[in-house]
């Protein structure tokens, strides 16, 4: 066998990407060979198919020998059409961009999924098992939404049982290690009665007879036996990441591989994520892109009608002066006459070259000079109501270091909803300032739905932030294109594993590999 050769991926699941990414992202012990190899990804969504394949077609070539034609499609100066049918792109990088399937797994006909991932594989013995099943019957605002339904409709929602399709295929094909991500609340979620996380250890530690797993925590060194559920859940920003994410990760390591593996039996100590020693912040990750206004959405915009809303919420809050706001109307008005420098709104590119704050492996990871800009880089319209919303939260929270719950809005700030100040009010921090100081809330799908949850911490620019930082927050490199309307690429964003966490993932499951290998072949030369 030559443990020379790329190690393959299936992913599951698999969404715009980001898990994938990161494993594609780890560079073999030759140059310009990758240590894993995606070989199949299949997501059901068509959008989030599209930019899978798209992202397939830009790994095909070693970095740094991306064709032009990508970087002009990404720019808009040519068609995807064009793009694919380019000259300098050969027939074996179309065919990568294949790799991407676009079928409903839990429809598909077993069949035929059984069929891509044989000839994926294509006999290797070693290779890994990727993905998330998705998550809305796990997730808690998922479960909260469906309170009006009938417990019998809950009950028998299809999306509790999607990960017995990423079951069967443990079953059938025996990977040496699976990586499988979820949310937080599948620890919680129960069905009939029985906690549904505790099934699914069950399941995915004997997932056949004679075959099994060691179901390990990537944060948490402990043998199997003494792991409690939270061990399994990764705290994004304590490893490096602008996120406060929290997801439970598995790390499946087949039984016969966690008995012989050295690194496993020696060093577990070491197979488990590296705690960062300072923080990655909002101000570092959206740093070196160009500042934004925001548009008024429901009338005429300009440049005069957006600030002269600026200017409306300073008068507002002057109008109806509370003892102890000098400070703040001081801040606000500052940003109100900052924001006279910003002509622009963005848009789909935009020329562009910045010094950034971040530190120079976070500058290696994120930034692509071929691109000559910046992606995707477009404000959203609001109201002018929420522009008076979002200049005073930015500004109370440049003023306190934190962002203003919904009660301690001036009353002629707040939305016209009923009960609003209430102390059971939910969601109280419904208009949520990212601090610039550390790492920002989760980047969930519901950022498609409005932004009031993700406010820019710089006030001036008074808005919700970009596809683009959204993605800087997502760890996504700036080269990394989301197909699809606005709508659309925030919630493949949202939905997504964060590539640069993925990454670092797939280096430890790449410990493990090489150490297994290496003891196999110990072992080998031991019994000559």
């Amino acid at each position: 066998m030559n443990y020379k050769e790329s190690i393959p991926v299936i992913d599951l699941f698999a969404g715009p990407g980001g898990l994938g990414e990161g494993f594609s992202s780890i560079g073999g012990s030759e140059k310009g060979r990758q240590k894993f190899r995606l070989r199949v990804s299949i997501e059901k969504d068509a959008i989030a198919h599209a930019t899978l394949s798209l992202r397939a077609l830009f790994r095909a070539f070693p970095k740094g020998e991306v064709p032009e034609a990508y970087y002009q499609y990404v720019r808009g100066e040519i068609t995807r059409d064009e793009l694919f049918a380019h000259p300098s792109i050969p027939a074996e990088a179309i065919e990568a961009s294949r790799e991407a399937k676009q079928v409903e797994l839990g429809k598909v006909a077993p069949e035929q999924v059984d069929q891509w991932v044989r000839d994926a594989l294509n006999g290797a013995q070693d290779w890994v098992l990727i993905g998330g099943p998705p998550c809305q019957a796990y997730s808690v605002a998922g479960r909260a939404r469906r309170t009006k339904e009938s417990q019998e409709a809950f009950e028998s929602d299809e999306k509790h049982f999607l990960y017995k399709e990423y079951l069967r295929i443990i079953q059938e094909f025996k990977p040496t290690i699976f990586v499988m991500e979820n949310v937080k609340g599948m620890l919680s979620s129960k069905h009939s009665g029985s906690h549904i996380f505790q099934q699914i250890l069950s399941d995915l530690s004997a997932p056949a007879e004679g075959l099994a797993y060691h179901i390990r925590s990537f944060v948490v060194p402990e043998d199997v036996d003494k792991l409690n559920p939270h061990d399994f859940v990764i705290q994004a920003e304590r490893y490096g990441l602008p996120q406060a994410r929290h997801r439970v990760i598995l790390f499946g390591v087949r039984a016969d591989v966690a008995s012989t593996c050295p690194a496993l039996l020696e060093r577990p100590q070491n197979l488990v994520l590296e705690r960062s020693q300072a923080p990655f912040t909002v101000d570092q990750a959206l740093s070196g892109l160009p500042p934004l206004r925001s548009e008024i959405s429901r009338g005429k915009d300009s440049l005069e009608a957006w600030l002269a809303a600026l200017q409306e919420a300073h008068i507002l809050l002057l109008r109806h002066y509370v003892a102890g706001s000098g400070d703040l109307l001081e801040i606000m008005q500052k940003a109100a006459t900052d924001a006279g420098r910003l002509g622009s709104s963005g848009g789909k590119f935009i020329p562009w070259s910045a010094v950034t704050k971040m530190t120079p492996k976070q500058r290696e990871w994120y930034l692509d000079h071929r691109l000559k800009g910046v992606l995707q880089h477009k404000a959203r319209s609001h109201m002018r109501s929420d522009l008076h919303r979002y200049i005073y939260a930015a500004s109370y929270a440049k003023l306190h270091g934190t962002s203003p719950k919904i009660q301690q809005f001036p009353k002629q700030f707040l939305p016209a909803h009923e009960n609003v100040t209430s102390e059971s009010v939910p969601f109280s921090d419904r208009f949520r300032v990212q601090m610039a100081d550390g790492p920002s809330t989760t980047i969930v799908a519901h950022i498609s739905k409005d932004g009031h949850y993700y406010i820019h911490p710089d006030p001036s620019q008074c808005r919700s932030l970009t596809v683009r930082e959204a993605a800087r927050l997502q760890t996504f490199p700036d080269n990394y294109f989301f197909e699809g309307n606005t709508t659309q690429q925030y919630t493949q964003i949202g939905n997504a594993v964060p590539p640069l966490l993925a990454r670092k993932i797939a280096a430890i499951v790449a410990t493990v590999i090489d150490s297994y290998r290496a003891g196999k072949v110990r072992q080998s030369a031991q019994n000559l």
